[in-house]
């Protein structure tokens, strides 16, 4: 996938709307589809958007699970594999569904309420599970130092904000390669909101800002399906021979060149290097995606419940020594625990919880916004429509 193509201005391809993370990616409107289903609102679903980001938050909620047990062989192999793309093959997809954000007062209410309150609410409960679970009475609650997973709410609130930035500049994905590369020659970032994970991770957003439909037509050829399987070979054999000799760390993207015990200057081309396999991994991964309809098709739409949650029992796991386990580090013991954990997470994406839950994750907070003047008078000179009648009739307006 190349920025070969204007990714702003006129298109004749209709953006998908602007919609809050909260409920995923929405569906791209490009015109009645094969595999599209209806949503209660009268908009349509693309089924390889949600299985895509399904199976995503599968890879996520298994990497977490299996990084609790790495042992330097086949276990940290696969885990070394998933970091590759999990992350990347989201962050695309968010950034692809957000081309049509902007500063309009609707957009920044969802992104508020998408984005801001459920990590304000999932920080809290988080710092309070550590203070409490893990019997850790100073620990403080502190909204500048995500815990964990949320660094990914942060990011995306950051990178949805300057949205309207990349779409005026001429060159954005040489100009976040940059930001990345800087990002990685800068200790002095600091932790604070995860901003080496903003700068880095960055240029899969802004990738995602540039494309079309017709870029992902290309990744569903099926000569990329064939050629995605030497390619993952190849890659499991890489992951496999980087264990004793690159740190784990240059996956994360969460630290600088000298955090990571290494000169300055192998931070650009590391972070270059990495985000390069990045992208040719999820690739692969996108072209293995379902195009139909499946039957976990419809979790798509409540991934962001799982990603959310997931880290409640993996914390929980390393509070109680659970993972401390030697049948964990036995063949049945990993594949135990990595089908109890597509299990748990696949049950934190269905409808059930999504009610239970949508107060807190997407809620609606009308009483917290001023209503948009300029929005309800263009509403309300929209002209009516005419009914036509046959003649000897009155025409009503």
């Amino acid at each position: 996938m190349t920025n070969s193509q204007r990714p702003y201005g006129n298109s004749r391809t209709p953006l998908p709307p602007g919609q809050t993370p909260a409920d995923g990616p929405p569906a791209s409107r490009t015109g009645p589809q094969k595999d599209a289903r209806a949503e209660p609102g009268g908009k349509q679903r693309d089924a390889f958007f949600d299985n895509a980001k399904y199976l995503a938050i599968v890879l996520v909620a298994l990497g977490h699970a299996w990084g609790q047990i790495l042992d330097d062989g086949p276990v940290e192999t696969a885990y070394r594999l998933v970091y590759t793309f999990h992350m990347p093959a989201f962050i695309l997809i968010s950034g692809y569904f957000s081309r049509s954000f902007d500063l309009r007062p609707k957009h920044i209410q969802r992104l508020i309420t998408g984005v801001v309150v459920p990590y304000v609410v999932f920080e809290t409960a988080y710092s309070l599970f550590e203070r409490y679970g893990n019997d850790q009475p100073d620990h403080a609650v502190s909204l500048m130092d995500p815990t964990y997973h949320l660094w990914f709410l942060c990011a995306l609130f950051v990178w949805r904000l300057t949205t309207p930035l990349w779409r005026v500049i001429r060159h954005p994905i040489p100009v976040s390669l940059v930001l990345a590369a800087l990002g990685s020659v800068s200790p002095q970032i600091g932790s604070d909101l995860e901003l080496q994970r903003v700068l880095q991770f960055l240029p899969f957003f802004v990738l995602g800002l540039t494309l079309r439909p017709e870029h992902f037509q290309m990744v569903k050829r099926r000569s990329v399906r064939v050629l995605s399987v030497p390619v993952f070979l190849a890659a499991v054999v890489t992951a496999w021979w980087t264990i004793p000799r690159m740190q784990i760390g240059w996956l994360y993207h969460s630290e600088a060149a000298e955090q990571l015990d290494a000169v300055w200057w192998v931070g650009p081309i590391m972070t270059l290097a990495t985000l390069a396999c990045s992208l040719v991994m999820t690739i692969c991964f996108l072209a293995w995606v379902p195009r139909r309809h499946m039957w976990f098709t419809t979790l798509g739409a409540g991934t962001i419940y799982g990603y959310l949650l997931h880290a409640f029992l993996v914390k929980a796991g390393g509070y109680t020594g659970f993972f401390a386990q030697p049948v964990l580090h036995e063949p049945l013991g990993v594949l135990g625990l990595t089908l109890f954990a597509a299990a748990v997470v696949t049950l934190m994406c269905t409808r059930p919880v999504q009610r239970a839950l949508r107060c807190v994750v997407e809620p609606r907070m009308d009483w917290a916004f001023r209503r948009d003047a300029g929005e309800a008078a263009r509403v309300f000179e929209q002209p009516r429509p005419v009914e036509v009648r046959t003649p000897g009739e009155k025409a009503s307006v």
